[in-house]
């Protein structure tokens, strides 16, 4: 099975319970925050759903500035950006080569290092991980006690 198989697979037995999650956070909840100091619930969903995309471009193309620029998006309902965003990154990821994995980015100015992209999209899985924890928390304090296990198998 090719790299990006095996990646594209990992990345889905995680963001599928992501957008489970999201599917569950009505509009009416979209400024919750379980802390003054958190983000409200529209911009960490935004963030993880941007945020991986953006290291999947970067990776697909060898251009590290893709995953600085902002994305420019009109949608505001978190479901269907949660529908697009999981399809754009997955074709990204399904597109990549073995070499492809291999190949060193050169991340100086966002991490202060070069990477190889194998392990630069690691590092989104890492970040996407991070996030959709957090999710957990402020789904379940919108109310819902069905949730998801923390990830997908099969």
């Amino acid at each position: 099975m090719s790299r990006a198989k095996q990646f594209t697979q990992y990345f889905l037995s995680h963001r599928n319970v992501t957008v489970e999650l999201i599917n569950k956070i009505e509009e009416k909840h979209y400024d919750y925050k379980p802390t003054p100091t958190s983000m409200p619930a529209k911009d960490l969903v935004t963030h993880i759903l941007f945020s991986f995309y953006k290291f999947a471009n970067a990776a697909k193309h060898g251009d590290p500035t893709l995953f600085t620029q902002k994305v420019e998006e009109t949608e505001t309902n978190l479901q269907k950006l949660a529908q697009t965003y999981t399809e754009k990154t997955k074709l990204l990821l399904e597109s990549l080569s073995d070499e492809d994995f291999e190949r060193v980015l050169d991340l100086t100015n966002v991490f202060g290092a070069k990477i190889p992209t194998g392990q630069f999209l690691q590092m989104a899985m890492d970040h996407e991980i991070h996030h959709k924890g957090q999710l957990f928390v402020y789904v379940r304090e919108m109310g819902h006690t069905d949730l998801p296990l923390f990830v997908q198998r099969g």
